[in-house]
Formats: C-alpha cells, sequence, structure tokens
C-alpha cells in the first residue's frame, strides 16, 4: 500500500495574476499563494507610506441567516453580536467550551437576520463543520452555509488607498467609519467594501463575485500605481500585522491558549447570556490567568521565531510565537507567552535562538501605530 498524493493545493481566482507578475509563489493553509513580488521589506515599506494590493480571496466565508441567526451567531462566537448595526463588523472568536480558539474571525451584519463570518483560510472546512453544528444545537432550523467559493475578496491598505479606491467607486469612502462597510460597484463591479485591515494602516477589503476579481484587482492596480501602490504578498503582511501587534491563528492562538490568555478579553461580551467557553471565560477572569502573550523587543542582535524558548532567571518561562526583524520599525520584535508576573515591561527575557541566549525585554503593544490625521 501507498500513501494518497495529498490534496494539490487550492488557487484564488487571481492566482494567474500573480503568476504573471512573477510572484514567488508558496504553499499556505491548503493554498497556493504569493509571498513576495518586489520583496518583503519593499512590499512592507509601500504599505507603510503609499499603499500595497493583497489577494486575500482565501479566505473563508461563512453566511448564518434566517429566523434564530442572531441566536445562533451569539451561540458560538465570543463576541456580543446583539450590538451589531446593519452596516457593522466585529473582530471575534469562535470559541470551545473551554474558552479557547477555534479560530478567530470577523462577523459582518448584513441584515436584521443575515450575517456574515469571514474565518481562515487553513481552518474553513473545520471551521464549517464547528459552525454548523453548534449553530445548530441552539437553533436547529438556521441557514448556514459555506460562501466561501462565491467571493473574491481583495484588500487595498495604506495612507494612499482611500484615495487610490475613491478613483473607482461612486461610495463614499470617507463616509465608511473603522469596522463598517457599504455596498456600491468598484470598477463597474457590484462589490461590498469594508473598512478593517490586518496592516495598521487605514485601508479597505473589497469583495466581489469571485469571477470579476481579476477585473477589480486589475483596475485597482492601474490606477494605484502612479501613487505608488504595488501587489504585496503574504510574507509582507506577515510583517506589517505583527508590527500592529495583530495576533495569528496558529501562531499566537489557538486551541491551546484561551481568549483571556491571548490578551483580547475585550472580544469578549461580558455581559451577554450564555455562550461557547462564556463559563470557562467568566471563572478564569476571575481566578487570573497563567500565562498571557506580551510584546519583546530584542536587546541583542538575533531575531526571535515562532517556537524559540523565552527564560528568564535561567529558567524557561515561555515560548516566542511570532518574531521578526520589521522593516519600517527596524527593530527585532516578537510576541510570546509568558506567565503573568513577566508581563510588565521592562521585564528582561533571554529567548534561546539555535542554541544561544539573546536578551529581550517587554515592550508595550502595539509595537507600531500609525499617525492619524488632524
Amino acid at each position: 500500500m501507498t500513501d494518497s498524493a495529498p490534496a494539490p493545493l487550492k488557487k484564488t481566482p487571481l492566482h494567474a495574476a500573480h503568476v504573471a507578475l512573477g510572484a514567488r509563489m508558496v504553499p499556505f493553509g491548503g493554498w497556493d499563494m504569493p509571498v513576495e513580488y518586489s520583496g518583503i521589506t519593499a512590499e512592507h515599506l509601500a504599505v507603510r507610506t503609499a499603499a500595497g494590493l493583497f489577494d486575500v480571496s482565501h479566505m473563508g466565508e461563512v453566511e448564518i441567516a434566517g429566523q434564530g441567526a442572531l441566536e445562533a451567531v451569539q451561540h458560538i462566537t465570543s463576541n456580543d453580536a446583539s450590538k451589531l448595526q446593519v452596516g457593522q463588523i466585529q473582530y471575534s472568536a469562535l470559541t470551545t467550551p473551554d474558552g479557547t480558539f477555534v479560530d478567530d474571525l470577523l462577523v459582518y451584519r448584513f441584515g436584521p437576520a443575515h450575517y456574515l463570518l469571514v474565518i481562515n483560510a487553513g481552518n474553513i472546512d473545520k471551521d464549517v463543520a464547528w459552525i454548523t453544528a453548534r449553530a445548530k444545537e441552539v437553533v436547529p432550523d438556521v441557514a448556514v452555509v459555506n460562501a466561501s467559493d462565491r467571493y473574491g475578496l481583495i484588500a487595498i491598505q495604506g495612507p494612499r488607498a482611500q484615495d487610490i479606491l475613491q478613483t473607482l467607486t461612486a461610495v463614499d469612502l470617507s463616509a465608511i467609519k473603522y469596522y463598517w462597510f457599504a455596498h456600491g460597484e468598484v470598477a463597474g463591479v457590484r462589490a461590498t467594501v469594508s473598512r478593517t485591515g490586518y496592516t495598521g494602516e487605514d485601508g479597505f477589503e473589497v469583495m466581489v463575485p469571485s469571477a470579476m476579481t481579476v477585473r477589480v484587482w486589475e483596475a485597482l492596480l492601474a490606477a494605484g500605481r502612479p501613487l505608488g501602490l504595488v501587489p504585496a504578498g503574504l510574507g509582507a503582511r506577515d510583517t506589517l500585522r505583527l508590527e500592529a501587534s495583530m495576533r495569528l491563528y496558529g501562531n499566537d492562538m489557538d486551541e491551546t491558549s484561551t481568549v483571556l490568555d491571548a490578551d483580547l478579553g475585550w472580544i469578549v461580551g461580558w455581559k451577554k447570556p450564555a455562550f461557547l467557553g462564556h463559563d470557562a471565560l467568566h471563572a478564569q477572569k476571575a481566578a487570573g490567568v497563567t500565562k498571557k502573550l506580551v510584546g519583546f523587543e530584542m536587546r541583542d542582535r538575533a531575531i526571535a521565531r515562532h517556537g524559540h524558548a523565552v527564560f528568564h532567571d535561567g529558567s524557561q518561562v515561555g515560548v516566542v510565537t511570532s518574531g521578526t526583524q520589521t522593516p519600517y520599525l527596524k527593530k527585532a520584535i516578537g510576541m510570546a507567552y509568558v506567565p503573568p508576573g513577566l508581563a510588565a515591561p521592562g521585564t528582561a527575557l533571554d529567548i534561546d535562538i539555535r542554541g544561544r541566549r539573546a536578551r529581550a525585554v517587554v515592550v508595550p503593544m502595539p509595537f507600531y501605530k500609525r499617525e492619524k490625521p488632524a
């Protein structure tokens, strides 16, 4: 007997466009995705100073609709979705009964009884099965649809993002508040335009029918190039999100870490009725966490990476979840789980990097915060 061949990598609607642009493609969460075009540093700096264009069509979309839709969303997610107005978005978590992460996600309220959940690419099958089973525990007849193949999703991020996108749409982008969305046309294509982001910069996500994704991507590239926009890959997306201290599922949180461990207590609806993980999180809040995600900066010339051991006074106290040398801040930074007694800024840590202990210090997060216009 022979092992079955691995499943072929999935491709977004923009795959051929990436190849034509000379992108370096890598496997990511079961997808063949661009990691870089002109180079991670160049793409990172373009997003911080002008604009970058990202293919995020690999993200999953799950729609929950019909009578009881809110009840179902409230049961499976940690945040309080009853506070959402139509047109508003919320960062939240799919939580286990133990208060740990099945995934982190965005919840869009499309209508009075219609919600869209945007989930991580590598978790689509797992999440859809979890959402369907758990939602039907409280609302047996609720409609749960995996709509991931219906949509292409493009993110335009950076200080010039609004100027570029506005040339292609009649939607008043200045009227879309942070974590809100609007419907309209972009480059002649019916779209949903949201304002969230995963880079620490201002920017928008454009959700369109899959078949129209290339048209919108090419229009954005053409409109943006004169203003410094470049296509950007997963490499810059990761360094940008880390500078902004945004968590990455699978690195900084998973089914072994609770929402409170990840220092994301603000995405828990503490006053809402029972939800999956409600009792565990309330108990942990009362008792206190045993580990906490903190930011650190290297003091020695070294770069910490995911999985490196963290020491204090000679004893291992934690592990690095994310780390990099940042192109914009020009510092080696990272996040790590440590005991809460070592979480205060200024605490000295040592990180084992290939057998050598390198000095680091806990610093406040986020590492980078953009200056908002006056």
